[in-house]
């Protein structure tokens, strides 16, 4: 029996600590085990400055707690398994050299840890304290309120109880009006007038068979381990260039539509989950990725086109900024798949991507505008297309902070409506993409959704909702739908017999340039950091898709440079660009635009021909061998070991 009550020990950092010592049968010490017991707790609070982790000087001091509590009479051993503090702990306590942390400067940075916990509580209750006069958390209804009492109470933030609601559905209410009015247009405002409405035969029965179509082929693909939106482009492609023609039977104005709603359901589902503390820790490496490899492509393309080509250096870096603009419909898919499976979210890898893939687009479609104003305004304002680019920053960033705060608060807590937190958010998202356009801010939309998503996710986090709610979980559904859709729309863009062979080859070697140019920029972009060569090779891969925004910006200098002969010829009657010579003034020079931009929206739509699938394969097949596959379950593995 005294064998069996012997006391066990455990092996702490090479020494041997009693955990618990045996009392006697009946319940009662003597001075012998009193005194042993003493002497190890004092042991234990010894080694406890020797623990290599907080976490475990917690549990020993939580041992001993335990051990206070316990009654005198035990009548059961029990051993006490330290593990090895976990490797990370280590890596942030010591120096690149490897040297090992030492108690005291464990201690000294236990000390800094518990000032700054404090220092951030203390300003927390001055942020308190200035605010708690408005804030309905700082005060409470008396048991029996009076109406002036409940009437100040109401007025209180965030808005709650009858006011919140009453807010919330005037918002939803206004929300759809403003969708309605800037995609319908008139149709949306008051009046009695008969408003005419052309729509092209055959646009719904065209969608209908191109969202089937396109699912069936992604699925397909998807069965051979090739991205699915692969099957998606190409089914649009054999549908605008292979009879019986389905997809050019779709209205333009639908087309546009279609897109631009799929294109927000994929940017809130990315940005929703966007990390704010991965991304306060990347963000100059974020602004480096969205500038430094744009600006050295349009360089590039400008450089290419002027010397292979022969077009002007304005068109070259009109060319050059359309082709910059990386598509966020192909990266961000394609990026949150790989997230879904866990690669390379530790580093950050999707959040710095994503991040950066719409102020990518907004320098692009920035520059390209000024530099299109330039070309077509006889009498340009220099001073609004200089600022353009900053003026569509300043609008996006008000418009999403403004909105997201909103839809933060509203629906009202305690329980807020998922679907009205789905309309809302969805209605902000469509009321900035669609309301850029009427504004003439068109770089504004994209980014707007970002921050307004973003900000969004930071304050539902806070409220209790987690990364995956009901909110996300409807936009995954929605996407299942609008994906097939909106790649193969992409693929209609392209219409084989419109071609021009001479383009096209010497296009071709403009583009490789400038993907050269850019993958060599994206590289160098996000070194500096923690990511390492292979993880730094990938993103330079996924900063190589195009799609979206070169569909929607390649027909605008085409479309510009035509209208001002049609003009022209219509003052001029009896002239045609077949007889005119080079010197013969105004038509001369108005029928070299009209080249230059069938020029550029060859070049555009080869290099959605040429990118968008080849982009996509390269992220689905690089990912899961250059990048680390980090999940919870792996972590929370690594930490039981």
């Amino acid at each position: 029996m005294s064998e069996d009550r012997k006391s066990r020990k455990t092996s702490l950092h090479g020494k041997k600590v009693n955990i618990m010592t045996v009392l006697n049968e009946g319940g009662k010490t003597d001075e012998n085990q009193q005194k042993e017991i003493t002497t190890e707790r004092e042991n234990n609070s010894v080694i406890q400055q020797d623990v290599k982790g907080v976490k475990y000087r917690d549990l020993v001091e939580k041992e001993n707690q335990e051990k206070e509590k316990e009654d005198t009479t035990l009548r059961f051993h029990h051993t006490m398994v330290v593990k090895k503090p976990p490797l990370s702990f280590l890596e942030n306590n010591a120096n690149e050299a490897g040297t090992e942390v030492q108690p005291e400067q464990l201690n000294q940075e236990i000390v800094k840890k518990d000032l700054k916990d404090k220092s951030e509580t203390t300003n927390k209750k001055k942020k308190v304290s200035c605010c708690s006069c408005l804030l309905a958390s700082q005060h409470q209804l008396p048991p029996s309120p009076s109406m002036l009492e409940r009437g100040r109470y109401a007025l209180l933030c965030p808005p709650h109880d009858c006011l919140g609601t009453l807010l919330t559905y005037s918002l939803a209410v206004f929300t759809v009006w403003g969708v309605a009015y800037c995609i319908l247009g008139q149709v949306a405002l008051p009046g009695t007038d008969p408003i005419q409405v052309t729509v092209q035969g055959g646009t719904v029965f065209a969608l209908l068979v191109m969202l089937v179509v396109a699912y069936c082929a992604g699925w397909l693909l998807q069965q051979i381990k090739m991205p699915p939106l692969l099957g998606m482009l190409l089914t649009g492609i054999v549908l605008k260039n292979v009879p019986p023609y389905v997809a050019r039977g779709v209205d333009p104005d639908w087309y546009a539509a279609t897109r631009s709603i799929a294109l927000v359901v994929i940017l809130l589902r990315a940005c929703l989950g966007l990390n704010p503390a991965i991304l306060k820790r990347l963000s100059a490496m974020v602004f480096r990725l969205a500038f430094l490899p744009c600006i050295a492509e349009a360089t590039a393309v400008a450089i290419a086109s002027y010397l292979f080509l022969g077009l002007p250096w304005i068109w070259g870096f009109m060319l050059g900024f359309i082709l910059a603009a990386v598509s966020p419909a192909v990266v961000v898919s394609c990026l949150l798949s790989l997230q879904d499976r866990g690669f390379g979210v530790t580093k950050g890898i999707p959040t710095l991507v994503i991040a950066a893939a719409s102020m990518d687009d907004v320098l692009a479609i920035s520059c390209f505008t000024i530099l299109l104003g330039i070309t077509f305004n006889t009498e340009p304002n220099m001073a609004l297309l200089l600022l353009h680019g900053p003026l569509e920053v300043v609008v996006a960033v008000v418009w999403g902070l403004g909105w997201g705060i909103l839809i933060t608060f509203l629906p009202p807590q305690p329980n807020p409506s998922p679907l009205l937190r789905l309309l809302l958010l969805g209605g902000g998202a469509l009321l900035a993409l669609f309301g850029s356009d009427l504004i003439h801010l068109k770089g504004a939309g994209a980014l707007a959704i970002l921050v307004m998503a973003f900000v969004a996710g930071v304050g539902w986090r806070r409220q209790g909702w987690g990364d995956s709610n009901p909110v996300t979980e409807s936009l995954a559904a929605l996407w299942t739908i609008f994906q097939p859709l909106l790649f193969s729309l992409i693929g209609a863009e392209i219409q084989v017999d419109a071609l021009s062979p001479h383009t096209v080859a010497w296009g071709l070697l403009v583009v490789l340039c400038g993907i050269s140019a850019r993958t060599l920029a994206a590289f160098l972009a996000v070194g500096g950091g923690k990511n390492n060569k292979r993880e730094r090779l990938f993103v330079a891969l996924a900063w190589m898709p195009k799609a979206t925004v070169q569909a929607a910006m390649g027909p605008l200098a085409l479309g510009k440079a035509q209208e001002a002969l049609d003009h022209y010829l219509s003052e001029n009657p009896g002239q045609t660009c077949t007889d005119v010579g080079p010197d013969e003034g105004d038509l001369a020079t108005l029928c070299s635009l009209v080249e230059h931009g069938k020029q550029l929206l060859t070049i555009a739509v080869m290099v959605i021909l040429l990118t968008a699938p080849l982009g996509a394969i390269a992220i689905m097949v690089a990912g899961p061998r250059l990048l680390n596959k980090d999940t919870v379950e792996k972590v929370e593995e690594k930490e039981d070991a």
